[in-house]
């Protein structure tokens, strides 16, 4: 039995959180077209009878402006250096640019095996593939170029049959019944955020806080009260939306990935804080228990 880690890296809104729930055949990441969306570092573990793949996806390799953002690069950076295998995510339907450079340059010359998946090749045509699998080569000595849609499944089995090569350990890392690090009210809180990003595109920040402030189970249903913190009244205002319209279709949509995980009927339960001082939100977290990223 082989086993490893292996780091999925790239700018944001590439397709990372996509790639890893495929890959592992369940949703454990949320997913939105809005930059920044995964905040933390994200284990999702792959078994079958000859391999272990401990799948790690990082928040997206930025340029930051503020420090939520510098946190997210540094934990991004850790895990470059901690793991086995770097599997550096493109999106074929946009340019090389400046930000994939970004991360070409933090990841090349590590000595760990670099793997480039060109993803989202069901947008475009074959011989446009060929010409960028041509042109990928040129920038730097991959040890392997992969196309794949993660979307749509495309060459995943064959992805995985390639990380297997690359795989350094023997014997398993986790139970083969784990399938995530996250907790079961880190997945609930991310859910109640992803629906949010989904729901009002660029009009809130992805600094946005939400998090299970009770969990009761009960007979026939689970009772889940989940708060969402912003900064300023006018967010609260728009997450709210007109006579609760917008915040009552966060909770519909919600519930339906909740339910799956939990496998219980769900009855969810959300409010919005505004906290403007980020000291006072700091405070107001740890008093009940919870932790924002340092």
């Amino acid at each position: 039995m082989k086993s490893g880690f292996v780091s999925i890296v790239g700018r944001p809104n590439v397709g990372k959180s996509t790639l890893l729930n495929t890959l592992i055949e369940r949703k454990i990441a949320i997913t939105s077209n809005v930059s920044g969306t995964t905040r933390n570092v994200i284990e999702g573990i792959y078994n079958d009878d000859d391999s272990q793949i401990v799948f790690i996806d990082t928040p997206g390799i930025h340029k930051p402006v503020n420090k939520l953002g510098t946190v997210m690069n540094n934990q991004a950076y850790h895990m470059i250096e901690e793991v086995d295998v770097i599997l550096f995510l493109v999106d074929v339907t946009k340019q090389f640019g400046k930000g994939d450079q970004f991360v070409l340059d933090k990841i090349k010359n590590n000595g760990k095996p670099v793997l480039l998946l060109l993803n989202k090749i069901d947008l475009i045509d074959k011989k446009e593939l060929l010409n960028l699998i041509t042109k990928y080569n040129e920038l730097y000595n991959f040890d392997e170029i992969i196309p794949i849609s993660s979307l749509k499944n495309d060459n995943i089995s064959d992805l995985i049959k390639t990380i297997k090569k690359y795989l350094p350990r023997d014997g398993i890392l986790y139970d083969p019944e784990t399938i995530t690090n996250i907790s079961r009210d880190f997945y609930i809180a991310e859910v109640v955020r992803e629906k949010l990003l989904r729901l009002t595109k660029d009009e809130v920040p992805h600094t946005i806080t939400c998090l299970v402030e009770s969990y009761e189970e009960l007979e026939k249903y689970i009772d889940i009260q989940v708060l969402i913190i912003v900064d300023r009244e006018n967010l609260k205002k728009i997450i709210i939306g007109k006579n609760g319209q917008l915040l009552k279709k966060v909770g519909i949509y919600s519930r339906g990935d909740i339910e799956e995980f939990l496998g219980k009927k769900v009855n969810l339960k959300t409010y919005v804080k505004v906290i403007e001082d980020w000291r006072e939100k700091e405070k107001y977290l740890r008093e009940l228990g919870f932790y924002e990223l340092k």
